[in-house]
């Protein structure tokens, strides 16, 4: 049966009525200014969540930028603050699909249960029921994105980092946006929110979650983590537009303000100067362990970034480690450097490296983009899809989970063989297949280097 998440804010925040509400967003969206041609599509959206008399002019000029990406981008990440039930963590919903007057966006089910399996993450759906910071936004998705897919999240009391992890984990590639609700000050005179929500602009523009305080913006704590996810991914912020709803429909003796930022991944490829540093620090994280001495600290600012790897050693054309992580819950260096010697000691296939196996041992790290959930309607249907020498694999079924990194293609290059090891690897028959079997994929950027 499906579970449905009625909405509970149409007519109050929002028009009940569906071609009232389609013609108020295309009349806020016709007087944002639209998005460049070949500008970027925007990775996070900072919007606000106020009635949409008030804030909906402000929410605009962020989801103004979101046209061109129509079709492109199928899941959207949407995270705002808990205004009605007071908990600790961050909620999901069990709903499968959420409706609006506009229509019904389905739930990521796939991405839920993964986020899920953090610690600080569970379902409580009655913090989704009446809430109205996530539900607001939703329209305006819908009208520009059209079908795509939904995460909703509901963050009560949480640290920012564990906010940020929930963040990591559901990054995603260019097919996955962002959005984090918050409004601004609450009731000052006109004048006194001007300059407090200035201050605030200011502390985000730097990515400074720190001089955010709780008078500030209501969603503090999503954008503290989200900030803090993006500071440390490398990404640029842009503030579009900052007012409050004395400048748009109410009074100027108590106002509420409201703010949008985008939120853009950096251009090229990061690996091209640091896939150098990342070699360098697994060897001289073995060569540490080696001589019981301490394991390296990495002091590029670009290996704090999250990021998820495998380290894999060969010795004579052989396997002889490997370990790694499949979702990025920690720093890439910190992986690395974990990941590195955990594959020359802590690999259960093989004894611990020795000093004298040293030469000539060679050594990878493949730095991994997060996996994707596959759609498919069959074994056949998932082996027709699967791309050798792209894809990296990951299954489970029955509590039973195994990964293949790209490069085992060059072993098994069939995908019907890739997919009978990678089971048999799991502890799956070859033949195995059920109506719960799941698949998700991912891609590897791998360097070598041979040791010294």
């Amino acid at each position: 049966m499906t579970v449905l998440r009625p909405a509970a804010v149409a007519g109050m925040f929002y028009p009940a009525d569906a071609a009232e509400l389609s013609r108020q967003i295309a009349t806020f969206l016709a007087a944002a200014p639209p998005a460049e041609a070949g500008a970027p599509v925007p990775k996070m959206l900072i919007a606000p969540h106020a009635g949409y008399v008030y804030s909906g002019p402000v929410a605009a000029h962020a989801y103004a930028l979101l046209t061109a990406a129509r079709g492109r981008i199928s899941r959207v990440v949407l995270m705002g603050p808990s205004h009605r039930v007071a908990f600790r963590g961050i909620a999901t919903s069990g709903a499968d699909v959420w409706t609006t007057p506009l229509g019904e966006v389905a739930i990521d089910r796939d991405m839920v249960a993964r986020l899920m399996a953090l610690p600080m993450v569970g379902e409580l759906d009655k913090a989704h029921a009446m809430e109205h910071s996530l539900e607001v936004h939703v329209p305006f998705l819908q009208t520009t994105l059209g079908d795509f897919q939904l995460v909703p999240l509901v963050a009560g009391e949480t640290p920012r980092d564990m906010v940020a992890a929930v963040l990591d984990a559901a990054w995603g590639g260019p097919e996955t946006l962002i959005v984090v609700s918050t409004d601004l000050s609450h009731y000052l005179d006109y004048d006194q929110c001007r300059a407090t929500d200035a201050a605030t602009v200011t502390a985000i523009e730097a990515m400074n979650p720190d001089a955010i305080g709780s008078s500030q913006a209501c969603g503090r704590v999503p954008v503290g983590g989200a900030l803090l996810a993006a500071r440390r991914r490398g990404l640029s912020i842009k503030t579009l537009d900052v007012r409050n709803s004395g400048d748009t429909a109410g009074p100027r003796d108590k106002v509420v303000g409201y703010g949008a930022w985008a939120l853009y991944e950096p251009k090229g490829d990061p690996m091209d100067h640091i896939g150098p540093k990342l070699l360098d620090l697994a060897w001289a994280s073995i060569r540490a362990r080696l001589d019981n001495k301490p394991a390296p600290k990495p002091d590029d600012p670009a290996l704090a970034r999250p990021g998820a790897c495998f380290v894999t050693l060969k010795r004579g054309g052989n396997l002889r480690g490997c370990i790694g992580s499949p979702l990025a819950w920690r720093p890439l260096g910190e992986d690395v450097v974990d990941n590195a010697v955990k594959a020359a000691f802590a690999d259960p296939r093989f004894p611990p490296l020795s000093a004298a196996e040293l030469d000539p041992l060679t050594l990878s790290v493949s730095v991994l983009t997060p996996p994707v959930p596959m759609r498919f309607e069959s074994e056949m249907d998932l082996l027709g899809q699967l791309r050798p020498g792209i894809d990296g694999l990951i299954i489970e079924d029955g509590g039973r989970r195994a990964l293949f990194l790209p490069s085992v293609w060059e072993q098994l290059p069939d995908p019907a063989q890739f997919l009978a090891h990678l089971k048999h690897k799991a502890g799956m028959a070859i033949d195995h297949w059920s109506a719960h079997f799941k698949a998700s994929r991912f891609q590897a950027v791998e360097v070598k280097q041979q040791g010294d």
